[in-house]
């Protein structure tokens, strides 16, 4: 999918009009939990073959170690998604705000550590330098977004963590595991544009 046709099919799109939602399976009474704001910048890298910008997030992070990430995190107060994905981004990797065009923020992700996640689609000029904010992130990387975007990539699993089955999907991009909020981001992207059609 080109980044033209992905700019036609989210323009004008607000969150919650799709139909396409997938949200994690975490919550007996989802109003129990009060949901910390965060967001994060889907980035897709303008070029032929387009690209999503993303990270792993360092080792010695106390939490998510390691993980594959979207450049992002917690809202200031105050802050609203998109404020929050381009700041975040700027401080993780050095992608300068202004290179960022920002087509849309999607439906927000709920996870099971509490956070409510805006994912904010924006195109990318190719050919940029990134730098990793060390103490954060480990490596910085692209996974072609077709690739990313294909049903037949986003594989669903199932494992126990706090005494309950939990169901993510999971998405491979050898040597990157892409699983959790990510992927469930990444899926409902996919089933976004795929009903926008």
């Amino acid at each position: 999918m080109k980044v033209d046709d992905i700019r036609r099919r989210l323009s004008g799109y607000s969150p919650g009009t799709s139909g396409a939602a997938l949200t994690v399976d975490d919550y007996d009474d989802a109003g129990a939990l009060t949901l910390k704001p965060a967001a994060v910048l889907v980035g897709i890298v303008d070029q032929p073959e387009p690209h999503l910008l993303m990270t792993v997030r360092n080792a010695r992070m106390t939490r998510h170690a390691g993980q594959v990430a979207f450049p992002g995190g917690r809202s200031d107060p105050g802050e609203g998604p998109v404020e929050t994905a381009l700041r975040e981004a700027e401080e993780e990797v050095a992608l300068p705000q202004s290179e960022v065009d920002v087509i849309a923020p999607l439906e927000s992700y709920r996870t099971g550590t509490g956070y409510l996640i805006t994912p904010v689609v924006g195109v990318i000029p190719p050919g940029l330098s990134y730098r990793a904010h060390e103490p954060e992130v480990s490596e910085i990387f692209q996974i072609p977004l077709g690739h990313a975007l294909d049903a037949a990539n986003h594989i669903e699993q199932e494992a126990e963590w706090q005494g309950r089955m939990r169901r993510y999907f999971t998405i491979d991009w050898q040597p990157q595991h892409v699983w959790g909020a990510t992927a469930g981001i990444i899926v409902n992207l996919s089933r976004t544009l795929a009903g926008l059609s």
